[in-house]
């Protein structure tokens, strides 16, 4: 006699165990082709690399700083404006402290 409806136990774990698997090939097929491009991208990029000119030479060292003349010159302005009532005891003090400290 022959069943008819819903396939048995057995019917289902066979079922279940082919769908598996093939998702399982399938999914480490993905991991494999993704593996590949990452690698072939990695390739490429280090071959752009070693292709590449090379780099800059490093920059040169920057000018000395100004010499301590010019902040006394700068001082006296400072001082030339303050007492003409061009700047305030507060701007000039701001000023010389900017002045001195960079």
């Amino acid at each position: 006699m022959r069943r008819v409806g819903r396939p048995g136990l057995v019917g289902t774990m066979a079922r279940t165990a082919v769908v598996a698997g093939t998702a399982g090939a399938v999914h480490h097929r993905q991991q494999r082709r993704w593996a590949e491009k990452d690698q072939e991208a990695y390739e490429a990029a280090a071959s752009r690399e070693s292709q590449a000119e090379p780099a800059a030479p490093p920059p040169q060292a920057a000018a000395p700083a100004a010499p301590a003349a010019d902040i006394t010159g700068e001082l006296q302005k400072l001082a030339e404006l303050k007492a003409s009532g061009v700047l305030t005891d507060e701007e000039f003090a701001a000023a010389k402290a900017k002045l001195l400290a960079g």
